[in-house]
């Protein structure tokens, strides 16, 4: 749970190196690519060759040279986004509660960073698709990490709650976008922010204690659908469940 939220409430620059780099020691081609990238996520994927020319400040010839089409400048944006947000995720993972204070005390986010994701997901089709499957990838390892350090909860199907989690917290924030999204990321995202604050403790207290009072539905499901399917034992990808010794969730 964890590793997902930290995404809504902090994208941390640093995590990728940039700010350790300046751009005169970046290649040709990894400027406009990082270019590419806050452009992307500024006017989304309509935007023109010209448009990514002008933000990288080269011409649109040597967008050509370097990467043949803006498809494949595109999927190259791709995989430098999906790299710097598991590095957010890995921090996220080893270093827990510090990673909730700093995110708590100084959010810092890399706006583009998250908007791109937001806007790769809306887009459709197969790269949207290919891209939300590499963030369950990813996510699959934070998981069982998070699950093998006693930081998570086991599940009795971990790709089910993965698939959850993943369209939850994605689906959660293209809302907030698709509703309060500008051209610019950083304002949506310093409102989003702002809006975070307020979801923090009902996000921490769901994720904690649970939301029902009782094991009622969950039992009855249990007994008469999820046995029928995959026995007593649960199958394969199944975990130990919670024990029923656990204390119930105390009130809010």
């Amino acid at each position: 749970m964890h590793a997902y939220s930290m995404l809504v409430v902090r994208t941390v620059a640093s995590a990728s190196g940039s700010s350790q780099v300046r751009p005169e020691d970046l290649t040709a081609r990894a400027r406009i690519r990082d270019a590419a990238i806050e452009c992307f996520a500024r006017d989304g994927f309509d935007a023109s060759v010209r448009t990514l020319a002008d933000r990288a400040g080269v011409s649109a010839g040597l967008i050509t040279h370097h990467f043949g089409s803006k498809a494949k400048l595109r999927a190259e944006c791709d995989t430098e986004v999906l790299r710097r947000y598991r590095l957010v995720k890995q921090d996220a993972v080893e270093r827990p509660t510090p990673h909730l204070l700093e995110a708590l005390a100084d959010p810092g986010p890399d706006a583009a960073l998250l908007v791109y994701i937001l806007r790769a997901v809306h887009a459709g089709g197969p790269a949207a698709r290919a891209f939300l499957t590499h963030l369950m990838d990813d996510a699959r390892d934070a998981m069982a990490d998070g699950v093998a350090r006693g930081l998570v909860r086991p599940s009795r199907d971990e790709e089910a709650r993965l698939r959850y989690l993943t369209y939850q917290t994605v689906g959660a924030m293209l809302v907030d976008f698709m509703l309060d999204g500008g051209s610019d990321p950083g304002v949506f995202v310093a409102r989003m922010r702002q809006r975070s604050s307020d979801l923090l403790l009902p996000m921490l207290e769901v994720g904690t204690e649970g939301y029902l009072a009782s094991r009622e539905y969950l039992d009855s499901y249990l007994e008469n659908v999820w046995e029928g399917r995959h026995g007593t034992d649960g199958g394969a990808r199944t975990h130990a469940p919670p024990s029923s010794a656990d204390p119930e969730p105390t009130s809010a």
